[in-house]
């Protein structure tokens, strides 16, 4: 068999990296190497498509170590039984990579994962290896993201922590029934045990630091997972359900979500066809309501249907045009809960509407200079000089509200 170049070993390994979702920095700490002598940091400025918590754009070299893997989770396309091209990275081409791309601007961190090789104990070695010697041999003070294994022992997933700034444990499906189904090799109950003990040692490091600044950082980005979005039978309702235990049990910095992609040679237990991906983007804003609005997830399908978000609407104005009998809302008395409701008004909106009535009441020309657009605001809303009248009462305001259809393109740019 040829030798494969490490070009095209970082062609084939890069591209098996796409499928996984998880891949964000928000939530790095700064550091910087200049004082120890070492190469990275995470302040600057970089490629890829992950954000820090100031905007800043973070660029990561997202790769596997390898797609082989002795798993056979009929979803994923690097699946043991898979006919794909295969190729593994050793754990210093990995840091001689992410190195070099440094030193030439392309990226500010690295984003790890693996297929499972030997065992998931000895995958596990590797990539901490890889995060140990970027930190301590070469003093890298980029950002580093492992995605972990929770079958590996404990003791390792503890050394992940101390070396990277995010871990990250794929649930892959919202229902234990599904994963055993379609990843026999994996465990529901495992995974959720390992993220536990992650989301453990993860506040026990922030309380030790909050204690003294001397104390040893543990994925200070905290943890992480992603779901596969209509690679099962699961509704909306089940997976906003299960994103919410997730979320209040272990503490989890972010669910992500990733529309079920079809894949050759696919067993007969999986769809034909992949979910629109507006279902995945309803998921995430549906995820930003549980999150940071408020919401609860029976309060949120109130908008949707048989267990389904409304693809048409975002589900915020979906719960509105189900609740009209909440609004209009006065802006310039109702509180910041009630303001978050509001069709339209985001977090940074709502701020400046608190900050501004403090001065003056607000008008409608006030709202224009705060909000991009105010035609969906209208409707929910009282001003000074604003009154929706019977908009609320009208049965074809759903209409009116709905974005109209976009033209695909016929070359997909």
């Amino acid at each position: 068999m040829s030798k494969i170049s490490r070009s095209d070993k970082l062609a084939i390994l890069a591209d098996a990296a796409k499928y996984d979702a998880s891949c964000a920095s928000s939530g790095s700490v700064k550091r910087n190497s200049a004082k120890s002598g070492g190469i990275g940091s995470t302040g600057g400025m970089g490629i890829c498509h992950s954000y820090a918590p100031d905007g800043r754009c973070i660029s990561l070299l997202k790769i596997l170590m390898t797609n082989y893997c002795m798993f056979d989770c009929l979803y994923c396309i690097n699946r043991s039984s898979s006919n794909v091209r295969r190729a593994a990275f050793t754990v210093q081409e990995i840091v001689d990579l992410t190195l070099d791309f440094y030193k030439r601007n392309y990226i500010e961190g690295l984003f790890l994962s693996s297929g499972i090789i030997r065992s998931p104990d000895y995958t596990m070695e590797q990539l901490v290896e890889v995060a140990r010697r970027l930190r301590i041999v070469h003093k890298f003070g980029g950002y580093i993201h492992l995605k972990t294994i929770p079958e590996a022992d404990p003791e390792l997933l503890k050394q992940a922590g101390q070396y990277a700034d995010r871990l990250s444990i794929n649930i892959e499906l919202p229902d234990d029934e599904s994963i055993a189904r379609l990843a026999p090799e994996k465990d529901g109950k495992l995974i959720r045990r390992s993220m536990d003990n992650l989301g453990k040692k993860v506040r026990e490091a922030k309380a030790e630091r909050k204690t003294s600044r001397k104390a040893p950082l543990f994925a200070p980005g905290g943890h992480s997972t992603q779901m596969i979005i209509g690679a099962d039978a699961s509704d909306d309702a089940k997976i906003l359900t299960t994103s919410n235990g997730l979320y209040g049990e272990y503490g989890l910095k972010r669910v992500y979500y990733s529309a079920f992609s079809p894949i050759p040679d696919a067993s007969s237990n999986l769809p034909a066809q992949a979910p629109p991906l507006l279902r995945e983007h309803r998921l995430y804003q549906a995820d930003w309501l549980l999150r940071f609005y408020g919401f609860s997830v029976p309060e949120i399908m109130q908008g949707g249907r048989a267990g389904q978000l409304d693809l048409s609407i975002d589900p915020k104005l979906a719960w509105a045009l189900q609740n009209r009998a909440r609004f209009p809302v006065n802006i310039n008395l109702a509180d910041k809960e009630v303001l978050l409701r509001i069709p339209g008004l985001g977090g940074k909106g709502v701020g400046q509407i608190l900050q501004a009535r403090r001065f003056t009441a607000l008008r409608l020309a006030d709202l224009e200079r705060i909000c991009q657009s105010v035609k969906k605001i209208l409707p929910f809303i009282t001003t000074v000089d604003w009154h929706p009248g019977k908009q609320l009462d009208s049965l074809n305001l759903y209409d009116r509200l709905k974005p109209p259809p976009e033209q695909l393109s016929l070359f997909g740019a």
